[in-house]
């Protein structure tokens, strides 16, 4: 499965660092929401801290 990003969440998954970009897309989600994206990124904070 690959990752993907919904048109409506691309203007700001752009807005991303290049690293973060890339951890995001290596978790192979889907993102469709905001909600999502903020999941995905709650996620890799907590991982990181842990």
């Amino acid at each position: 499965m690959m990752s993907y990003v919904a048109p409506a969440l691309q203007e700001k998954f752009e807005t991303l660092s290049v690293d973060l970009k890339n951890a995001i897309l290596e978790r192979n989600v889907q993102l469709y929401t905001l909600q999502d994206l903020i999941k995905c990124l709650e996620d890799i904070v907590n991982e990181a801290e842990g």
